[in-house]
């Protein structure tokens, strides 16, 4: 392991076990960390225990190595495990930071398995409504976790109400911190010529009440109460338009399709499938909504939308009402009235009145989740293991 000292000292390597590489939350997360990081202090390597999915490549431009695994989903192997053990040995790494569940799994394993005393820290990027509706393997591995989390440097948890059911649960109080996402407000800013263009592009005009929703296709992000409150809001207001994105939200889903069609919805509503393109769409919006029924900790894609000073009304899991403060709208989920009636609320303020929305959700961003922070707290944690200087938690 590197020596490392307060003078001239050579770079920290730290290898960031991932489960994959697929565009979520978490994975942004990671590559805005990891493209602030300070170069100079730190040497990042990612290890997918999958593969390397749609940002694989972009890690690379960053000049950060990526390797995979190739694991199967849901289907841990000794094989993966063995190969997991090599890779780890073969980059001598001075310090794992797991990221997500499996991946601190994978890192809490290599510690057990290893000669070396290598310090390891988790990322916890979720919250437990119920544990029970969690995948079998998962329920498993956040059980481990309860035990196994004793034996970590440190926990790092991206939300308030994510630590404290972590907690219950039996996760050490005694190594736990928040760091939450942080955003690019550079990136995501407000913009009428987006706004605009976007419009342009769907035919639609300014004044067009447009609702946003941006999850991938799963029963964690509860797309039913989204649609379902659509169609009771467009029985007052029906020139309002809806547009959804994420990975599986195109044509090609019979499910979400069939449900559209029998909401008879069709005409006010576009599914724009898996974009890449977010800080292009975000700011053409009056309004992002996160609809979710579990699961979420600190979902980035409010934290985009807020620092594109457009509001959000969310569903009250995670800490997706810390986030919002009074800048949105809050609402129970599995709700599709409450939904639909913070949505009204929201369409029948003055111009002016939801501007001045807009603009105290950016400034909330700017001012408590900015990413330059939340890349320093990493950084200072990182540096809080070999005693370079006192953490901050």
């Amino acid at each position: 392991m590197t020596s490392f000292s307060q003078g001239d000292r050579p770079k920290m390597k730290i290898v960031y076990i991932i489960p994959n590489l697929y565009i979520g939350g978490a994975e942004v997360m990671l590559y805005n960390l990891l493209s602030n990081i300070d170069r100079d202090r730190f040497e990042p390597v990612i290890l997918s225990l999958m593969d390397r999915g749609l940002f694989g490549e972009k890690f690379e431009q960053l000049d950060i190595p990526v390797h995979s695994v190739g694991m199967l989903a849901g289907k841990p192997s000794l094989a993966s495990a063995k190969r997991i053990t090599q890779l780890l040995k073969q980059l001598e790494p001075d310090l794992i930071q797991g990221w997500m569940y499996h991946g601190n799994l994978a890192a809490q394993f290599f510690k057990f398995v290893s000669q070396r005393k290598i310090p390891v820290f988790w990322s916890i990027h979720h919250s437990l409504h119920r544990i029970s509706g969690e995948k079998p393997l998962t329920q498993a591995i956040i059980r481990f976790g309860s035990w196994s989390s004793r034996y970590v440097n440190r926990v790092a948890y991206v939300s308030q109400r994510s630590q404290a059911q972590h907690e219950k649960l039996g996760y050490s109080p005694a190594n736990g911190c928040i760091i939450p996402n942080g955003f690019d407000t550079a990136k995501f800013k407000p913009s009428k010529e987006v706004r605009r263009r976007f419009r342009q592009d769907l035919n639609l005009s300014d004044d067009t009440f447009l609702i946003g929703s941006q999850a991938r296709y799963s029963p964690m992000k509860d797309h039913a109460n989204f649609l379902q409150a659509a169609r009771i809001l467009l029985q007052n207001y029906p020139a309002t338009k809806f547009v959804m994105i994420g990975k599986d939200i195109d044509y090609n889903n019979q499910t979400l399709t069939n449900l559209i069609q029998e909401l008879d919805i069709e005409p006010s509503v576009r599914l724009l499938g898996l974009r890449q393109d977010m800080p292009q769409i975000t700011p053409a919006l009056d309004v992002l909504t996160s609809s979710s029924a579990f699961g979420e900790a600190f979902p980035m894609v409010i934290g985009e939308a807020m620092s594109c000073g457009v509001p959000c009304v969310v569903t009250d899991i995670g800490d997706s009402a810390w986030m919002v403060g009074n800048t949105g709208r809050v609402v129970p989920p599995k709700n599709p009235l409450a939904l639909a009636k913070a949505w009204q609320e929201i369409i029948t303020m003055d111009v002016s009145a939801r501007q001045n929305l807009g603009t105290s959700a950016r400034q909330r961003i700017v001012e408590k989740f900015s990413l330059d922070t939340i890349v320093q707290q990493y950084e200072q944690l990182y540096q809080s293991a070999f005693g370079l200087q006192s953490s901050p938690y």
